[in-house]
């Protein structure tokens, strides 16, 4: 049911809080099981919507958002910082790329030809539980007060600080739209690591290449280490990179895009009342050794909306404990400086099937596959690390981080 009362309250079976890539996915799938009625509030244009964003995935078959998807690889690639090469087909999966504004308009369209779906363009205050659900206290573009009910609510905003953790590391990014007076890629093959950067005292560095044609691509300087750069320092590692690595020549920046996606072990609570929930990054969509979010949303999105429908368990893990367990002693292993984060990454890709490797990195893989894997990693410093993990305290962090 959803009933309004113009300028006071309005009811509906689910409210979701958040119009980004979490919260329109789960509306989506909401609406699909046809027996949910469902507003959206999004925060009006203004401070709190961010800017345009890229999210990139791997599927192995046709996706429910593909008339989103930019641009697709089915051939990948990493280079070791002494230039070794990695390339390889992963079959049957591939990689994708979306923009944010293409995959909200796509959503946005959709819900909007649902009738038991709308979008609010308002800012949520407040979400609290109430007597047969919960309630969530808005100020609409135009300045009036609106509270909105619901079964359930589900958040995605960002959390104002990240839960306690042993390891926090965060990656973070700049990216540069370019287009090259003459071709200069491959629109064939994907780099996902490029280690040929200078390397950053703690952590690790990397470039990454997408190309969208022989002569447009999103070319990006990564770090994982404890602090972001500067503008100008990421601005400078882009020109050295395009100029001293890839060799680009002339070319002409488009646009540009910057994110912090924080990696950690932080347990982050998926319910925060009775009848409250959080989802998307903010819930522990994010993977904590990679960064990657999107892929996370769409299962999890899933399972909720059949959850919903049958009844059950409202909001399901977004990722097995198996996989948060490695991922743990990963970030320590990374973040202590016991093994080296480029020979780690190179080694690995070389040593696994990238197809078998990138389903390992979607929680997708066997315990013995996920055991084959452990193998190929520097064994011993892996083991002292998670010997050591039970006896570290959890300590609330300073900075909080975005997810792509």
């Amino acid at each position: 049911m959803n009933r309004r009362v113009p300028g006071e309250w309005e009811r509906s079976d689910a409210v979701v809080v958040g119009g980004g890539a979490a919260g329109l996915c789960l509306a989506h799938w909401l609406t699909r099981t046809g027996t949910t009625a469902v507003t959206v509030v999004e925060a009006p244009e203004g401070p709190l919507r961010p800017a345009e964003r890229t999210w990139c995935y791997w599927d192995d078959g046709p996706g429910e958002f593909d008339e989103a998807v930019v641009a697709s690889w089915t051939r990948l690639r990493v280079r070791g910082p002494e230039g070794r090469v990695i390339t390889s087909d992963p079959a049957p999966l591939r990689y994708r790329m979306l923009r944010s504004a293409p995959f909200e308009e796509l959503v946005r369209s959709r819900l909007a030809a649902c009738p038991a779906a709308r979008v609010v363009r308002a800012t949520a205050h407040s979400v609290r539980d109430v007597a047969g659900g919960a309630e969530v206290r808005c100020t609409t573009a135009d300045g009036r007060t609106l509270t909105l009910y619901g079964r359930h609510v589900f958040d995605s905003r960002p959390l104002p600080r990240l839960p306690p953790a042993r390891t926090l590391l965060l990656q973070h990014f700049r990216g540069w739209f370019v287009r090259t007076d003459s071709p200069r890629f491959d629109p064939g093959v994907a780099d996902l690591m490029d280690f040929r950067v200078p390397q950053p005292a703690h952590g690790l560095a990397f470039g990454y290449v997408l190309p969208l044609t022989s002569r447009r691509a999103l070319v990006e300087y990564t770090q994982f280490s404890r602090t972001p750069l500067t503008t100008a320092a990421y601005e400078s590692a882009l020109r050295q990179y395009t100029d001293d690595v890839l060799r680009l020549g002339p070319l002409t920046v488009e646009s540009a895009e910057q994110g912090v996606i924080p990696m950690t072990d932080a347990r982050f609570p998926r319910r925060t009342g009775h009848a409250v929930f959080r989802i998307g990054a903010a819930g522990g969509a994010t993977r904590p050794a990679t960064g990657y979010t999107f892929a996370a949303v769409q299962r999890q999105s899933r399972a909720i909306a059949a959850a919903v429908r049958d009844g059950g368990e409202t909001v399901p893990r977004p990722h097995g404990r198996r996989a948060l367990a490695m991922d743990a002693v990963l970030l320590r292993a990374l973040d202590t400086g016991r093994i080296d984060g480029p020979r780690f990454f190179t080694d690995l890709f070389h040593r696994v099937p990238m197809e078998r490797l990138l389903r390992f990195l979607d929680g997708a893989g066997t315990p013995w596959e996920e055991f084959g894997i452990g193998l190929r990693t520097p064994v011993l410093p892996m083991l002292r690390t998670a010997a050591e993990l039970p006896f570290l305290p959890r300590r609330a962090p300073t900075r909080s981080g975005e997810s792509r």
